[in-house]
């Protein structure tokens, strides 16, 4: 693993948060869970059938490991509160029973009701899943309307060392963002970077084809305008746009493109205009100049709750764990 999630395992392991793994009869979870209760990294809730756990992994170590089953669970707490969240949206009560017994719903109430300060699913849910059940539930964080991503780049032992570990956002969840959603993105993944990545001086850079008017288009228009709302949002945020990405990082570039700007040629944080150009733009820097991308990690939910890759490996989900963890010590 990288410097970076080795600190963040660090901080997990001093924060002892509890941490839903809401797909708890999934091997790679199953395994996830006995390395992180193990290594005492978090405190580990697994959903699912206790029994049918211990009959399918017969040789698995569930000693610390607290294990719910929504289907036999008591739920009326749980279900009262989603009836309350939706009834507006035409949920009935019976509704609001059947829904809270899906795991994922049940795992995002945990976390809602504060019986746990996080959740982690994605091994066998699709993006979609995870994220509905989160702003169904859990919802956004004040002043924050978009559930956004960001990724960790890990750029020490490469090329680019100005520095060792930057944010992009947003690379796996919005398609193309408005202007208002790129703002809400840009915040997130501020914090994101002072929180997870201890970048103690973010700068932020929003990023375009154009630099400073060098171009006239729409889409130019669109990352002006989220760089003054952020701006207004979020004044005490070091941020400037538009600019172009070698001008954002590259300072002799910065100085010619941008000169008088406190973010050109310095930025750390990388907001992009939209899901195309963030996901090429992470998979580029990770493939070219070999820097390991820790991702996609979720931000903007009022509790933390991250979303997996199908191919995910059980040391993948204990390092999303961790993250889960120390992003709950923020709430």
């Amino acid at each position: 693993m990288s410097k970076i999630i080795d600190s963040i395992i660090e901080k997990a392991k001093r924060l002892q948060k509890t941490i839903v793994l809401a797909e708890g009869e999934e091997p790679r979870t199953v395994e996830a869970a006995q390395t992180i209760v193990r290594n005492k990294i978090a405190k580990v809730v697994l959903l699912g059938d206790e029994e049918k756990l211990k009959a399918m992994y017969p040789y698995a170590d569930f000693e610390g490991i607290k294990i719910v089953n929504p289907l036999t669970a008591d739920i009326d707490d749980y279900a009262n509160t989603l009836y309350e969240l939706r009834k507006a949206k035409g949920m009935t009560e019976e509704d609001s029973r059947k829904e809270i017994r899906k795991y994922l719903n049940y795992g995002a109430m945990m976390i809602k009701k504060g019986d746990a300060d996080g959740m982690v699913a994605g091994a066998i849910n699709s993006t979609g899943n995870v994220l509905r059940a989160g702003l169904t539930i859990v919802k956004t964080k004040p002043g924050i309307k978009t559930v956004s991503s960001c990724f960790l780049m890990a750029c020490d032992n490469t090329a680019y060392d100005a520095q060792d570990i930057m944010v992009f956002g947003d690379c796996a969840v919005n398609i193309n963002p408005t202007a208002e959603q790129l703002a809400d993105i840009a915040i997130s993944s501020t914090a994101t970077a002072v929180n997870l990545a201890g970048i103690s001086e973010p700068k932020v850079a929003m990023l375009s084809f154009s630099t400073k008017g060098s171009a006239k288009h729409e889409f130019v228009d669109k990352v002006v305008e989220a760089t003054r709302l952020v701006r207004e949002k979020a004044p005490e945020i070091d941020v400037d746009g538009e600019l172009q990405v070698d001008a954002a990082i590259i300072p002799s570039v910065g100085r010619l493109k941008a000169p008088g700007s406190e973010v050109a040629g310095k930025a750390n944080v990388l907001i992009f205009p939209d899901l195309q150009s963030g996901n090429i733009g992470y998979k580029l820097t990770q493939r070219f100049s070999g820097a390991i991308a820790i991702g996609p990690i979720c931000q903007g939910f009022a509790k933390p709750i991250n979303d997996l890759s199908r191919g995910c490996t059980s040391d993948d989900i204990v390092a999303v764990v961790a993250i889960t963890a120390v992003q709950a010590s923020q709430n």
